[in-house]
């Protein structure tokens, strides 16, 4: 009797016993987690919020930062309300809840009075969302980036990736980009980071959206055309990640930004699953000295993510690097500054499906005002978050260890 039928029976058969322990594992971590959220209740006090203010960027333009959610929407609301040219409207979440209605509401009156109004969501992180919602009228124009895009493509890398990607450009004068979605949920309850930029680097962010459109595989419709004049300011850089293109320099912008690194590096991530380079890089940067911090949420909405986050803790925290656990909310932003000189504000998080998957867009911003407001925000931050030790690490339970060990075959897929 041959072996070969009977090796094959034991891998198939091992394979499967791993898939439905490592789904049981984490359909087991959601319920235990969701049943600690409703015991606990929402917290008590409301997390630290840094309220918005423009900084000087360069000779004609500035930056502002947003850390709450309903503060960003209102001046969103306010720009798409004054609208008088062109909307450039794009977002990963946009829930049919009250402020979902509202920005929905906002562009259909822009368009009635003549705006040209653009809108892109991503077909997938709206599936909950019930389609009569999104349904908007002729006079919006509106790309829906579908579940599946490869078509026959199967094994064409450049056919997949979800739109993870927050802009708003109106009238070609002012841009916002960063983590927040759209919902009534993220106007409060979720501490993210947006940036408003006004200035000739809108420019980025109006033809990132323009390139995004163009994409598109329907041959007859009209191409978008980009407005405003290209910008070469050398102190804001808009990086694109574009898997139809093959494209993904913002791993490369942490990688680059990580190894110049001489005193300090804040990274606030919802997600974090570094790969080798950037873990290596994080941890050789804390070997020579610099203080490196990383904040991130010690319960995300993604439980699995959170267990395979926690399978870097042991190597991050005994090559010196600071564990920053944000303590009953979710933080969702995905920032960076480093040496009171340089940040990064965007949509990418530290994991593979955002560095080398996604359509993702980060600014990267070169000015000391702007890195001096995002350490006070880091700062801010970190009065609600709890740093972990490396002992208290070592003596977690052996539970947490096995649930590390069974979800962490399922690092490459996130």
């Amino acid at each position: 009797m041959s072996l070969r039928p009977v090796a094959r029976t034991i891998v198939r058969r091992g394979f499967l016993a791993m898939v439905a322990l490592q789904v049981l594992t984490i359909a087991t971590l959601m319920i235990v987690t969701k049943v600690r959220k409703i015991i606990r209740g929402r917290a008590a006090t409301p997390f630290p919020v840094t309220p918005p203010r423009p900084i000087p960027i360069g000779a004609e333009g500035t930056a502002t930062t947003y850390t709450y959610g309903a503060d960003l929407y209102e001046d969103m609301l306010a720009a798409i309300d004054g609208a008088r040219d062109r909307i450039l409207f794009e977002t990963y979440i946009i829930k049919g809840d009250a402020m979902g209605e509202r920005f929905k509401e906002a562009l259909i009156r822009a368009a009635d009075r003549g705006v040209d109004v653009y809108v892109v969501y991503d077909a997938f992180a709206n599936l909950v969302v019930r389609p009569s919602f999104l349904r908007f009228p002729r006079s919006v124009h509106v790309l829906r980036y579908p579940i599946y895009s490869a078509g026959l493509k199967f094994f064409n890398v450049r056919s997949y990736g979800r739109d993870h990607r927050k802009i708003l450009v109106v009238d070609q004068s002012v841009g916002y980009v960063g983590g927040f979605n759209i919902g009534a949920l993220y106007a409060t309850e979720w501490r993210d980071t947006h940036v408003k930029i006004v200035g000739p680097s809108v420019w980025d962010l109006d033809n990132a959206f323009v390139d995004f459109w163009n994409l598109r595989d329907d041959i007859t419709a009209k191409p978008l055309a980009p407005r405003g004049e290209a910008s070469w300011d050398p102190q804001i850089r808009a990086h694109r990640n574009v898997p139809r293109q093959l494209m993904f320099p913002i791993r490369g912008m942490y990688l680059e930004a990580i190894d110049r690194a001489k005193d300090h590096i804040y990274i606030t991530a919802a997600y974090f699953i570094p790969d080798r380079d950037i873990l290596q890089g994080l941890i050789e940067a804390a070997g020579r000295g610099v203080d490196v911090r990383i904040l991130m949420p010690e319960v995300s909405n993604h439980v699995a993510t959170d267990v395979l986050s926690r399978g870097f803790y042991g190597s991050l925290l005994r090559g010196g690097v600071r564990i920053l656990l944000y303590q009953d909310w979710m933080v969702h932003a995905k920032t960076a500054t480093i040496d009171g000189r340089w940040t990064t504000i965007g949509t990418a998080n530290i994991d593979r499906l955002s560095l080398t998957g996604n359509y993702e867009i980060n600014l990267e911003i070169l000015d000391a005002a702007l890195a001096e407001e995002m350490e006070t925000i880091f700062e801010n931050d970190s009065s609600i978050a709890r740093e972990l030790s490396l002992d208290e690490w070592e003596s977690r339970p052996w539970v947490s260890r096995a649930c590390e060990l069974i979800v962490r075959p399922l690092r490459p897929l996130l």
